[in-house]
């Protein structure tokens, strides 16, 4: 089965030599997201609450793209700068998430690009 890129203007461009997602077997597989406004590719500043709901905007962005949503979502994986902001960002992720509930991972690690607080990444089933 090919692999194929998808791209959408509503997320941030890769700033890398990767690609926003790629559709391979009938899954999505997307980047990591960090909070950065598709527009001007800044990082959005402000604490974790706004971070998190940039991410999560990115993130639907790139899975309208390729006519998924949230209740495709298999998996997602959540970095964090600090767990400290574990509680906040659960908040954010559980009323964007609505009634999906898949699986998740949250790690903490030791830094993130542009020193944001929040990375997000997400496997979705996808139709052909």
């Amino acid at each position: 089965m090919p692999i194929r890129t998808t791209h959408t203007d509503k997320a941030p461009a890769a700033i890398g030599p990767y690609s926003q997602a790629v559709v391979a077997n009938g899954m999505l597989f997307t980047a990591g997201q960090i909070p950065l406004d598709p527009t001007s590719m800044q990082v959005l500043e402000g604490d974790i609450v706004v971070q998190t709901e940039q991410v999560l905007r990115n993130l639907a962005a790139v899975l309208a793209s390729a006519g998924a949503s949230w209740s495709d979502v298999v998996k997602t994986t959540v970095f964090l700068t600090d767990m400290r902001d574990f509680p906040r960002m659960n908040e954010v992720y559980a009323r964007v998430m609505g009634d999906a509930r898949p699986a998740r991972s949250t790690v903490q690690v030791s830094a993130l690009p542009r020193g944001v607080l929040v990375e997000i990444d997400l496997i979705a089933a996808i139709q052909p």
